[in-house]
């Protein structure tokens, strides 16, 4: 018996969702961008991987060099060493993923 309360709220969830899927699912077409505003996202998208990648090109040479001179002494360091360099390189990856925002609001 205890099942049919769950059923219920089951199929009251279902009646209440169904009809705000359906509404977002409509096409709204926004005002199209000027070309001030086109050439703006795509400076930005620029500097946003530039800047990333340039910082992380700092975070890998700092980190790298560190972790070799923690390897020389302690060898058993080296899982730690790989963690950290895949961090440094995490900062680049995420400027891509921002710059790919923004190129997807032009």
């Amino acid at each position: 018996m205890q099942w049919k309360k769950y059923w219920m709220w089951l199929i009251s969830l279902f009646y209440v969702l169904v009809p705000t899927l359906s509404l977002a699912q409509e096409t709204v077409t926004a005002a199209p961008l000027s070309p001030e505003a086109i050439k703006w996202g795509f400076i930005a998208a620029a500097i946003a991987v530039g800047a990333s990648s340039l910082g992380a090109g700092i975070a890998v040479a700092l980190v790298g060099s560190s972790a070799m001179g923690a390897l020389s002494e302690k060898p058993e360091l080296a899982g730690r060493a790989l963690i950290f360099l895949g961090l440094a390189e995490g900062i680049a990856i995420y400027g891509l993923i921002v710059a790919i925002m923004i190129l997807g609001k032009i």
